[in-house]
């Protein structure tokens, strides 16, 4: 019986197959302009370019000019490159150009496929990103397709690892940009570090298509980008919290070692907040008041330490240092270090050196790094399993794009063993038989160790010229992948191999003329030896497509059903034969998770002998459901993610929105005299309550808080003596000195270095205010989640909480920017101050998922700047001397206090 739905498909097609016809009349129309595209010169066909921009400028629509740019690019690809663009091709490209993601399969050119929407939509001039997954592709791509762009008149630029801000600037300027993902959202974050709008690299988010859509926006959204810096040393802090844990008896605390969390219990926050009060460390009524949401976190740290934490076991200490333990190789780890203050906590635990710890200094998700741009598009040969992610975060279509020729790939049923070592013997004989009848075989493995261990099975059984890849060497892999397709070549791949470069049945010939002729010049020789190596390809082609086409073999199932679909898509490229299987056993991680014992104990009863395998497609039925469960665990793991960071994310726009206005204010005097005025505003409503008698007054107070945040010493206990003064008197006395004072600052530096000293004064305290608060929403973050226990939603307790604390550090801005100003000096040598220092920073993932810290291989280090002088040169009297002088040291005047406390307490 066929369901109504099911009827319907049949009569109307899918919603993607009728999307997709909806496409063709307008692949008709440009079809219709190929002869009189050949039929222009290369300066004509050129010439289109300004063309079209002027018709943009007159008000020509840009879908309107969608036909004639797509027609004029598949011209210019085809002179160019050798490649004409096919329909499909045309229809992928328009499925970018609305916004949406275009799946194509394998081989099918998605690369080329770019250029069409990237042509069109760099016409506005407001620049278009491609976002590629690593360096290599970026630097590849932007060279290749960069030669369509430049016969059309438009500039391309390239993002990768190490380049300066210059270099950077140069690249985003241009009218097309290749980069990696992370080097996009680094540079965002360090624009927004950046102190003048002349420093800043990006200049917008208008349109970016991005390639293997699914592994960036997905796969690695779970892991924000961070830049860090270290923080000032905190040792004391560590020292003093670490003592009061051994004072704690077992009745103070609760463990629960499967979760890996502990808490104190009443009786354990009563003592705690006794031992904090004596520290002075204390503030408000409780101890989870918002106040002392960070003493909290370090509270929760040194406990974890003591109570979870075993020497030897989890960590060992050698020479000072404190080292992690794997706990699944046993190995060390050094330079890894516990993320959020954990590992400084067993340093104090151990009575080590305690080494700063590093505090965010900006961050941003994947998510919300690509959700800014105005239109986002993607490519992928995988996306329709997780269109429903694509759909609710980002607002992304997914459309499948036909073939340009019937897959005739044929996909085996799943072979599935009881033990990995019958897994194993049946994977070998099965590549002995393949290679036998010289079929090229692509063997997909989940790890680099499992590759390792099949490769040494085959050496051991006297196979050894095979290829072994994983995902260090970009250039390598592209290099051997586009063999892999040579008769009889065996190739062992992790899941990552392979990306951006086709296997090509009896290898790739482009690849062998440039590796085989290397530089030897242009002429008669080269073109016959060119000849030949193409034709023994053609011949080696031959005969794979005899032998069977590429046989995919993979030794196990993904948890995702799109890296199997992404391993499996590598075989029948453009019509090629091919044939992909998956050999399994009852002791891989999805079997064992998914219910394997029953279903072990079941085949022994059915007489399954040693070297048997069962196959059925109620089988594959079964793991596609288990991998679906796993999907859409992992989708409300990301979900649930982002619904903390874009609380975040609102407060960030806002900061970052500020620090644009300041940069690009001429004259912050009326900004900063705001903020003056509502200081004195909050100063007066503190110690003068509304509705209170003038006997109610706290005239004192008023007067130290005046004198501590405006510098100004006024008698406001004799104004408050006199009959009838009002509140809105003093107020309006109070502004009108402290305006008076303002203003005579002003005239004394002048009005261009008042204007300089206001803005950079508003930069750095907005930048320094900013990343402490950074570090309160990471332990907010850290604790709120204990709220679920008093059945509080902890996402409404961390919308409200971070609000409040964003409310405090408006207010401490003011405060804190409005003192500054009121004591800032003019010293003669500042016009030979070196611009603010950028402190070191590293960029980085956190999983948030783990909560380790995983520094990833793009690392990047800025040096520090030191304009420290020697302690011996500094005149205690004579301040230009002193060059840089730490917060936390003592001050080179002789006082005995900090520098942060004397002479550094305003500069």
């Amino acid at each position: 019986m066929v369901s109504f739905g099911g009827l319907a498909r049949k009569i109307f097609g899918s919603s993607n197959e009728r999307r997709v016809k909806g496409f063709m009349p307008r692949v008709n129309e440009i079809g219709a302009l190929e002869d009189e595209m050949k039929g222009l010169s290369d300066e004509a066909l050129r010439g289109k370019t300004e063309e079209f921009r002027k018709k943009l400028a007159d008000g020509t629509k840009l879908d309107d000019l969608l036909v004639p740019a797509f027609a004029v690019v598949r011209e210019a690809a085809r002179r160019v490159l050798g490649l004409r663009p096919f329909d499909v091709q045309l229809i992928g490209g328009m499925v970018l150009h609305e916004g949406s993601i275009a799946e194509m399969k394998t081989g099918e050119g998605k690369t080329l496929v770019a250029t069409l929407p990237v042509y069109l939509n760099a016409l506005t001039g407001d620049g278009v990103h491609v976002v590629t997954v690593n360096d290599y592709l970026a630097r590849r791509d932007s060279e290749w397709m960069g030669r369509v762009y430049g016969f059309l008149g438009l500039t391309t630029g390239v993002i990768v690892h190490g380049l300066s801000d210059e270099e950077r600037r140069a690249a985003y300027a241009c009218d097309v940009t290749y980069g990696t993902n992370n080097e996009l959202g680094f540079d965002y974050l360090r624009d927004n570090m950046k102190h003048e709008r002349s420093q800043m690299t990006q200049r917008g988010h208008a349109f970016a298509i991005v390639d293997e859509v699914d592994s960036i926006l997905i796969d690695e959204a779970r892991t924000p980008l961070i830049i860090s810096g270290p923080l000032d040393d905190r040792s004391d802090l560590y020292t003093t919290i670490d003592s009061f844990i051994p004072k704690l008896s077992e009745e103070d605390y609760e463990i629960d070692e499967k979760q890996r969390t502990a808490t104190f219990t009443e009786e354990g926050t009563e003592k705690v907040e006794e031992m904090l009060r004596e520290a002075e460390l204390f503030k408000g009524e409780s101890l989870y008041d918002i106040e002392n949401v960070s003493i909290v976190h370090h509270l929760n740290n040194a406990l974890k330490a003591h109570k979870l934490f075993q020497r030897d076991k989890d960590y060992i200490v050698r020479d000072g240092d404190l080292i992690i333990i794997d706990e699944f190789t046993g190995r060390m780890m050094p330079g890894r270090r516990f993320s959020e203050g954990l590992h400084q906590a067993l340093e104090a635990k151990e009575h080590v050196k305690i080494q700063p710890e590093n505090q965010t200094l900006a961050s941003i998700t994947f998510q919300n790094y690509f959700r800014m741009y105005g239109k986002l598009a993607g490519m992928t040969g995988t996306a329709a399993t997780e269109a429903e992610e694509f759909a609710n975060i980002y607002g992304l279509g997914v459309v499948e794009i036909p073939t340009n020729l019937p897959i005739q790939r044929i996909d085996e049923d799943d072979e599935v063993y009881r033990t990995v070592e019958e897994k194993y013997r049946a994977i070998v004989r099965e590549i002995k038989e393949a290679r036998a009848k010289d079929q090229p075989i692509l063997v997909g493995t989940t790890s680099i160790e499992k590759s390792e261990i099949l490769a040494e099975l085959l050496r051991k059984e006297g196979i050894k010229d095979f290829e072994v890849l994983n995902a260090r060497h970009h250039e390598r892999e592209a290099a051997i992948i586009s063999q892999a397709g040579k008769p009889g070549a065996i190739t062992i791949a992790t899941n990552m191999a392979g990306r951006g470069t086709d296997i090509q049945l009896g290898g790739n010939p482009d690849m062998r003329v440039a590796e085989e002729l290397g530089d030897m010049p242009e002429g008669a020789e080269r073109e016959a030896k060119e000849k030949a190596v193409r034709e023994d390809v053609q011949k080696l082609k031959d005969k794979a497509i005899a032998a069977g086409g590429l046989y995919v073999l993979a030794t196990e199932r993904h948890e995702s059903r799109r890296i199997d679909n992404q391993l499996r898509g590598r075989s029948g490229r453009q019509g090629d034969p091919g044939r992909s299987k998956f050999y399994l056993s009852l002791q891989d991680d999805l079997m064992r998770i998914f219910g394997s014992d029953r279903m072990d104990g079941m085949l022994q009863k059915l007489g399954l002998k040693e070297d048997e395998s069962i196959v059925h497609p109620w089988i594959n039925k079964a793991l596609e459901k288990a991998q679906k469960k796993v999907e859409a665990r992992n989708f409300d793991i990301r979900k649930n993610l982002l619904k903390f960071d874009d609380v975040m994310n609102d407060q960030r726009k806002v900061v970052f929105e500020q620090r644009l206005e300041l940069m690009d204010g001429e004259n912050l005097g009326e900004t900063v005299a705001e903020m003056r005025h509502d200081v004195i505003d909050e100063l007066v409503a503190t110690h003068i309550p509304e509705k209170a008698y003038a006997e109610q007054w706290d005239a004192k107070g008023l007067r130290e808080g005046v004198r501590t945040h405006l510098n100004l010493d006024l008698p406001i206990e004799e104004w408050v003596q006199e009959e009838g003064i009002a509140e809105d008197d003093i107020r309006t006395r109070i502004t009108e000195a402290v305006d008076k004072a303002a203003a005579e600052r002003a005239e004394r530096f002048g009005p261009d270095i008042m204007a300089y000293v206001e803005k950079s004064v508003l930069l750095q305290t907005l930048d320094h205010l900013w990343r402490e608060h950074l570090v309160n929403l990471d332990h907010l973050r850290s604790v709120v989640g204990f709220r679920g226990y008093a059945q509080r939603d902890p996402l409404n307790e961390y919308k409200t909480e971070s609000f409040e604390l964003f409310q405090a550090m408006l207010g401490n801005l003011r405060q804190t920017v409005t003192a500054q100003l009121m004591r800032v000096e003019l010293v003669r040598e500042a016009a030979e101050a070196p611009p603010p220092e950028t402190p070191p920073m590293q960029a980085h993932h956190v999983d948030k998922t783990t909560g380790e810290d995983e520094m990833d291989g793009d690392t990047m280090t800025l040096p520090r700047v030191d304009n420290r002088a020697i302690a011996e040169e500094r005149d205690p009297n004579d301040p230009s001397t002193w060059g840089k002088v730490g917060r936390n040291e003592a001050c080179p005047c002789g006082s005995g206090k900090k520098y942060k406390h004397c002479h550094g307490a305003f500069t």
